[in-house]
């Protein structure tokens, strides 16, 4: 049989041919139609059940609108009571029809149109998604809103997300839309206590939702979206900018004309007088969110019992009001030794502004960053008394200078720590490495990016007050790590409990000499440095910090087992004239800290620097030290368990009974150690004059004479100014 020759035309594959092709798109499109078909069956059964099983619009009428919340101090006194305010249940035919529209063209611009879920308002929150627009799109409709509100809680878990999708078009199914739209805004928080319009409109404008106008009602609507952000009784600037917001998008809804919309002036509507509200209301904005991580789902009244002392907190809002600079804010965190928050205060006024600044601002600490220069500087070795030089100094172009210009000359550690010499700061940070000084920080809490340049010695990282003065704490319990909290139990109305605080096992964030070595340098500080006017005739160890042109004030200190942190300056980070750490900023801490450890006995600090044997030792085993003594960070400086085993894979000298056979064992002695041995070294160092040598070099010799090394870090820019 002759062989047949198959040519292919060029371009032509092995493909399959295009009959078989379309019998498996075929075949494709009727398994999903028929997967499409069963999740749509059993979507709607699970529908069908919802509805069946809903309450009637009269007893859903009856629900409680919200959840009450009764916060209580350490003694069990009630600080703050959450939940409904007085309000009327008003009809649909009751709620101005401007209330109604301008609730859905913030809300849910296709209310009327849809089944509960918006598909086209889905479809465009997963483009954004999908984008690089940073604008965040909302997928719930009012419906979905009111299904939370009514059935569920605020978690942002996939099923709770779908369980509101499934009520909302049971919803729908059950009831009209007038009737949804009757519920939710009955129901929706409005903040500070008011569940619907009725108790939001008494609150705000003293006044029935009945009789509302454009203006107040777009600013009712606005709030939906974050009560306390956009609250007219905590920020009335960002009230009116939400509430104009609204203005414009009923314009473009077509509820309002443009020129109504435009010749409306949301400035002007006339608020309810306010009373005024203790400064505690910052610490409860604080540890009330933490209930949704720390709390099952429950919708039943609660007791949160905090460790808040109220003549503490009385104290601190009082120490801060009274010494704070004119046209500044100032703030005040204070710890117990256990980490439990017993005064927070986040401003001067909550009333004018709810920003806790002793939570959420950041801002440069000063010469308060150099707790960590200096921890490091005595971890490597370093003593109160060693000598070192305040000279001027050049590190890489950056030449830092002292408050007031001046140099002392041949001084020990303990003294430029107390006066805050900003040159031997910088000498120290160079020589123990800036690396080494932003891990250390990072060991005891700084959760801030932290810049490893070299002017980073004096303060030029943002911090945030709560991380510095848990630093402090940690200092204060002798290097032992601790986490500050607020919540103490959690229990239901009839005393059931929910939640029990349980403390953390303290980790060891420093040997026990450096922070006795820490503590004699704090307390020098008070005693005649910077830090004086701290000073509350008891044992006090602190530190100040001032950054350039006076922006920014702290002082952060520990007394009797309590440590405190205060910061002052402005919002904007305009200067503050006269603004110094050691001045207000110390002035209220000393205020402060009077009441709040007047019932305490006093308490002498440990400074007794008992130090380890192998930093005594007259050989060469002082570079090496007690493993069980360190501490242990990965590559981002973050601690690590410092009671791990030791294991041959991570030490590149194990011991020789761990060694895996195909490793070579080390060499007995390294290469610089015989080079010592040798006298090699000796000859090199021959004009070597120790620690007590001329020279920058001598000047900044630690412990067994060890000498500072040449200062050659990379160029940084010049900072403002000093810190002090």
């Amino acid at each position: 049989m002759a062989r047949r020759d198959v040519r292919r035309e060029p371009g032509k594959s092995d493909a399959q041919p295009p009959r078989k092709k379309s019998r498996w798109l075929r075949r494709v499109l009727v398994w999903g139609a028929a997967f499409a078909l069963l999740v749509v069956l059993a979507l709607g059964i699970a529908v069908a059940m919802a509805a069946r099983s809903m309450p009637g619009f009269s007893e859903l009428k009856e629900t409680a609108a919200g959840q009450t919340i009764v916060v209580r101090a350490r003694d069990g006194s009630e600080i703050l009571t959450m939940g409904p305010s007085p309000g009327t249940w008003l009809r649909s035919d009751e709620i101005p029809q401007v209330m109604k529209d301008a609730m859905v063209s913030v809300e849910d611009r296709r209310f009327y149109s849809h089944f509960g879920v918006d598909p086209l308002g889905l479809a465009r929150a997963l483009w954004v998604s999908f984008t690089d627009d940073k604008r965040i799109a909302a997928t719930s409709t009012i419906t979905q809103q009111l299904a939370r509100n009514v059935f569920l809680n605020n978690s942002r878990s996939f099923d709770r997300k779908a369980r509101e999708a499934v009520l909302a078009m049971a919803l729908e199914a059950k009831f009209t839309k007038e009737q949804i739209l009757e519920l939710y805004l009955n129901k929706v928080y409005f903040g500070g206590g008011a569940y619907g319009v009725d108790a939001a409109s008494r609150k705000f404008f003293s006044h029935s939702a009945r009789d509302l106008n454009i203006g107040e009602a777009a600013i009712i609507a606005g709030l939906v979206k974050a009560p306390s952000r956009y609250s007219p009784t905590a920020d009335v600037q960002a009230a009116v900018q939400r509430a104009n917001i609204v203005l414009q998008l009923m314009k473009r809804e077509g509820a309002i004309g443009a020129a109504e919309a435009d010749a409306i002036d949301v400035s002007t509507v006339r608020l309810k007088p306010e009373a005024g509200q203790n400064s505690a209301r910052y610490f409860t904005d604080w540890v009330l969110p933490q209930l949704d991580i720390l709390l099952p789902e429950t919708r039943e009244p609660i007791e949160v019992w905090t460790t808040l002392d109220p003549d503490m907190q009385r104290s601190a809002a009082t120490a801060i009001q009274a010494n704070v600079p004119r046209g500044a804010q100032g703030a005040l965190v204070s710890l117990d030794r256990d980490g439990a928050v017993l005064a927070m205060v986040g401003g001067t006024d909550y009333v004018s502004s709810n920003y806790n600044r002793a939570i959420r601002a950041v801002r440069q600490p000063g010469s308060a960053w150099k707790l960590f220069v200096y921890m490091a500087a005595l971890e490597a070795g370093y003593l109160p008394d060693d000598r070192v030089v305040d000279e001027p100094v050049t590190i890489g172009g950056w030449s830092p200078r002292n408050s007031g210009g001046s140099y002392a000359g041949p001084i020990d550690v303990r003294t430029a720590f107390a006066y805050s010499k900003n040159t031997v700061a910088a000498q120290l940070g160079n020589e123990v490495g800036f690396g080494t000084v932003a891990s250390m920080a990072r060991r005891f809490g700084i959760t801030t990016p932290i810049a490893t340049n070299p002017s980073m010695v004096l303060g030029t990282s943002d911090v945030r007050l709560m991380d510095m003065t848990r630093a402090f704490a940690s200092v204060s319990a002798k290097g032992l790590s601790v986490e500050p909290y607020g919540i103490v139990k959690v229990t239901t109305a009839q005393g059931a409990v929910l939640y029990q605080h349980q403390g953390t096992t303290a980790q060891q964030l420093v040997p026990d000499y450096v922070a006795a070595g820490i503590t004699d340098l704090l307390q020098t500080a008070v005693n005649v440095g910077t830090g004086k006017a701290a000073q509350i005739g008891r044992p006090v160890a602190g530190k100040t910090g001032t950054t350039s042109s006076n922006k920014d004030g702290w002082f952060l200190g520990f007394s009797s087992g309590i440590t405190t942190g205060v910061w002052m300056g402005r919002d904007d980070a305009r200067a503050v004239p006269g603004l110094q750490g050691g001045a207000a900023p110390a002035r209220a801490f000393a205020a402060y800290m009077r009441v709040a450890v007047a019932k305490r006995p006093v308490e002498q600090f440990d400074t007794d620097l008992k130090l380890p044997e192998w930093q005594l030792e007259p050989d060469e085993e002082h570079l090496y030290g007690d493993p069980s003594e360190y501490y242990y960070v990965d590559e981002q400086g973050n601690l690590v368990d410092q009671n791990r085993r030791n294991d041959w894979r991570d030490d590149p000298y194990p011991p020789p009974d761990q060694q895996p056979a195909d490793k070579p064992t080390p060499p007995a002695a390294s290469p610089d150690f015989l080079e010592r041995a040798i006298g090699g070294a000796m000859e090199q160092r021959g004009g070597d004059k120790g620690p007590q040598g001329g020279g920058q070099q001598g000047a900044l010799a630690g412990r067994g004479g060890r000498p500072a090394p040449l200062l050659k870090p990379e160029d940084i820019a010049l900072p403002p100014g000093p810190a002090r």
